[in-house]
């Protein structure tokens, strides 16, 4: 019998471009199943300021890596790798085509091309650059990184100190920048990919963008930071939308500024994820409206691309 391929569809593009409404229609189409990749989305305590899927949305399309976790687990991305890699054996021998979709592109390309090798240093440089943090604040800790390692500092979430605390380390212990560990061979994998990049124009973007920080916050997001600022600390909690309410509630700024902020910080998160994504040349871009287009390609590509295994007798 001929063995037929096995199609993981990932959709990225950045945060309020419109990811999720177009893979619950893919998922309808080709009768499937959705795993996030967005970090944010993990974490059950963290709803408001996340854009999770709907309640009736999650239960039109089965989803995967929405609200399994808690902010007070351990988990990282080698984690998610192992757990994602486990859930895909599973369900391609029940599906030809699984979707993957999310912003958080370290998240997503550990799935589809392995994890990069990052060398441990001595926890001596991990502990001084804590205390330098908790000292001198997060705009020191994004300034020292963008001092020694500019491209990953466009790249990464920068209002998350523990990624930005990890690069630095690096830098210490090794005198190379982390970006620079980041360009090993990639694994193959036992499933094709086709890569599918949400884009709108900017002023088209922003506008959504804006509108998505004024619902959020409408919706609850201020008090859910609320009843979550006690847990600041929380690797899980540093994040955008959050560290924003619980700096205002320590009294750093105005509700106006917090707005502002809110705003200003998501369109810039905006940039570093197409800046991320760009760099992968094998990305096809496409409008969201663009469905009929976005099918054909993804039919076309499911024709044309060869199965994985040879023919057996």
């Amino acid at each position: 019998m001929l063995s037929v391929s096995s199609y993981l569809i990932l959709v990225v593009g950045p945060t309020g471009v419109g990811k999720t409404d177009l893979c619950l229609k893919l998922a309808k189409k080709f009768q499937t199943e959705i795993l996030s990749c967005d970090s944010r989305q993990f974490y059950r305590e963290m709803n408001r300021g996340t854009a999770k899927p709907s309640l009736q949305e999650l239960a039109d399309v089965p989803h995967h890596f929405i609200n399994n976790l808690s902010i007070t687990d351990s988990y990282d991305v080698r984690k998610y790798e192992e757990e994602a890699l486990d859930l895909l054996n599973y369900l391609f021998k029940k599906h030809r085509v699984v979707l993957m979709t999310g912003g958080t592109g370290l998240f997503a390309d550990v799935v589809v091309h392995g994890m990069d090798e990052i060398p441990e240093v001595a926890s001596q440089f991990r502990d001084e650059i804590i205390q330098e943090y908790q000292n001198k604040g997060l705009s020191w800790l994004q300034g020292a990184v963008k001092l020694v390692d500019p491209e990953f500092y466009e790249q990464v979430d920068q209002a998350n100190p523990q990624r930005l605390m990890r690069a630095l380390e690096v830098w210490k212990g090794t005198g190379q920048k982390f970006s620079s560990f980041r360009t090993k061979k990639k694994v193959v994998r036992p499933f094709e990919v086709i890569k599918i990049g949400l884009d709108r124009p900017r002023e088209e973007l922003y506008q959504r963008i804006d509108q998505r920080m004024e619902r959020m916050l409408a919706d609850g997001l201020y008090e859910e930071a609320e009843r979550l600022v006690e847990k600041r600390g929380l690797n899980a909690l540093q994040t955008l939308g959050y560290t924003e309410v619980f700096d205002f509630l320590a009294g750093k700024y105005d509700k106006v500024e917090l707005v502002r902020l809110l705003k200003r910080n998501s369109r810039r998160y905006a940039k570093r994820q197409l800046t991320w994504f760009r760099r992968d040349a094998q990305i096809r871009w496409f409008h969201p409206d663009q469905k009929e287009e976005i099918e054909s390609f993804i039919e076309s590509q499911i024709v044309l691309n060869p199965p994985n295994a040879a023919t057996q007798l």
